[in-house]
């Protein structure tokens, strides 16, 4: 639920009646794991999923039955240990089950939900019949973009859309306004080394990218941010000016230890051109280098994982324990197994 917030709180905000559908637990396999969510409205709007399709027909009338009567209803989806389909829906493709909670949402989730709207940690604790539900989600990952060109703008609009946190900051004021970047968290007016320098929470999860094209900016930005505890450097441009950039930061004293952290040329090999698809390319290896991981074709991974545990950094949507694998030899088709 918690990461749904950016489209409920509005809803809430305008008096919308609203029930949600919950996994509490999860048989054998899942498409997804404990704590997704789907809400709905009166009218049948969905926001949200807790299987990708194989069961959300049954979920949509099990919410609106939980709005219509203002009770809990639990219910187990999926198949039974005997292998037959439980009467209320059809079976999941993965040969699994989930159990679900719905329960209408008031006020009392509010908090939450706006803290998780803000990228910020969120926890919401749901005292339903039949026991408690506690729901999670860390703080958003961040994305700290450096310029504020048209590439920036792309890459706003495709971090804030992957999950991130987004930050965009030029020192020229024309160009980092509100109106251009909609979709960050915070523009800042600023000499980026400088805004850099008063950074506080950067972790793992953060990810740089200096997209700047003025070695003036980018030399003092790419040395602060290659010290900084983050898990991402990147910096776009050509190869002759990724090569005359780093011989311009070790003569300012970066360490070839420290160079050997920079992404740059920025982005994977995706063969695009325009700035979407440079965006696109940007956190492709982003997401990958998180991840550790090869960002080959899937096709070519037989026997590997399919996905990581969440996307941009984030794990399943209550943090519950869980794993995800390719099809085996079990016959899975939708991944998220109980640990």
């Amino acid at each position: 639920m918690l990461d749904l917030a950016a489209d409920l709180v509005p809803l809430m905000d305008a008096g919308v009646p609203l029930a949600a559908v919950t996994v509490t637990a999860v048989v054998r396999s899942a498409p997804r794991g404990v704590g997704a969510t789907l809400v709905v409205t009166r009218d049948a709007r969905v926001i949200g999923s807790i299987s990708g399709g194989c069961v959300e027909n049954d979920a949509v009338m099990l919410g609106l039955d939980a709005l219509r009567t203002g009770h809990v209803r639990r219910a187990r989806f999926g198949f039974t240990d005997d292998g037959t389909v439980t009467p209320i829906a059809a079976g999941l493709a993965c040969g699994g089950a989930v159990d679900v909670v719905a329960y209408p949402l008031d006020d009392s989730v509010r908090p939450a939900l706006e803290a998780a709207r803000a990228g910020r940690k969120a926890t919401v604790r749901l005292d339903l019949d039949g026991g408690p539900v506690v729901l999670e989600r860390p703080a958003a990952p961040r994305l700290i973009v450096l310029g504020a060109g048209e590439h920036a703008a792309a890459l706003c609009r495709l971090g804030s859309a992957a999950g991130f946190r987004v930050t965009v900051c030029d020192d020229w004021a024309l160009l980092a306004t509100r109106e251009r970047f909609p979709d960050a968290a915070e523009v800042v007016v600023a000499a980026p080394h400088e805004y850099l320098a008063t950074v506080d929470d950067a972790d793992e999860r953060t990810a740089v990218c200096v997209l700047t094209h003025d070695e003036r900016l980018d030399i003092p930005a790419l040395r602060t941010a290659l010290r900084m505890p983050v898990g991402f450097v990147g910096a776009m441009g050509a190869r002759a000016t990724v090569a005359r950039r780093a011989q311009l930061l070790r003569n300012a004293g970066v360490t070839d230890a420290e160079l050997s952290r920079l992404h740059s040329p920025l982005g994977l090999d995706l063969g695009g051109a325009s700035a979407e698809e440079t965006a696109l390319s940007v956190i492709a290896e982003i997401v990958a280098s998180r991840n550790a991981a090869s960002a080959r074709p899937l096709r070519e991974k037989a026997g590997a994982r399919l996905h990581g545990p969440g996307a941009a950094g984030h794990g399943p949507s209550s943090g519950a324990r869980a794993r995800v694998s390719a099809a085996d030899d079990a016959g899975l088709a939708c991944g998220v197994r109980t640990a």
